[in-house]
């Protein structure tokens, strides 16, 4: 199933805001510093597990991390 929305939205369809997507900025960077860069790595994959699982849905979950590997 392809999904309908862009990459930048959830499982209910709602996509956050500015300020929404400023503070879950925040949250990863502080979560990030806590976690020290030995561990960053499983950490950021143990999240991007748990919000795939979240989400519910293999293809956008696929559509999400094309998109995040452009322009790196």
């Amino acid at each position: 199933m392809t999904p309908t929305k862009s990459y930048a939205m959830t499982a209910t369809n709602q996509a956050l805001t500015l300020d929404g997507l400023e503070t879950v900025y925040d949250a990863l960077a502080t979560a990030i510093d806590q976690v020290g860069a030995d561990k960053v790595q499983l950490f950021l994959v143990k999240l991007a597990l748990l919000n795939a699982h979240a989400l519910g849905d293999a293809v956008l979950v696929q559509t999400q991390i094309d998109v995040a590997l452009k322009d790196l």
